[in-house]
């Protein structure tokens, strides 16, 4: 298992950036505009981080900038820890014998949610090609929220 990065809601792009990276000193790795989908999302690495690359090889923060909403109330500005996993369906197994409910199974072969005890989200996302969709996750439901 591998960390990722940890996603963060904002309500302004121009005032988080000019937070994160001129005054707290992160710098800008990648962006993702999503026109379709209507948000923005920007990863961020401390300086010593970035040195290392721009992909998923830095521990980052993604901001992520959703056009149409820009205030986050009860807490929903923090959106989850992501880890990468060498066998996501093997993860989720394991997390659901030990009685965690996967919130989002990985129907897909390459991305679940789980929920810590004290309701933090956490992505599951398969290292490499996506596996091929299998049982009994192509058929799970989703469960609550993520």
């Amino acid at each position: 298992m591998r960390y990722l990065h940890t996603m963060v809601r904002i309500g302004d792009l121009d005032s988080a950036l000019d937070f994160y990276c001129a005054k707290l000193g992160l710098r800008e790795l990648r962006r993702v505009e999503n026109k379709l989908g209507r948000f923005t999302l920007v990863f961020l690495a401390a300086p010593e981080d970035a040195e290392k690359g721009s992909g998923d090889n830095v521990p980052m923060v993604e901001l992520t900038y959703n056009w149409d909403e820009n205030d986050y109330a009860g807490g929903r500005n923090f959106g989850h820890l992501a880890y990468r996993v060498d066998d996501i369906y093997a993860v989720c197994k394991r997390l659901l014998d030990g009685g965690v409910t996967i919130n989002r199974p990985p129907r897909d072969g390459h991305m679940a949610f789980v929920r810590s005890p004290d309701g933090i989200s956490i992505e599951l996302l398969q290292d490499g090609p996506s596996k091929p969709p299998q049982e009994p996750w192509v058929s799970m439901p989703n469960t609550g929220a993520w």
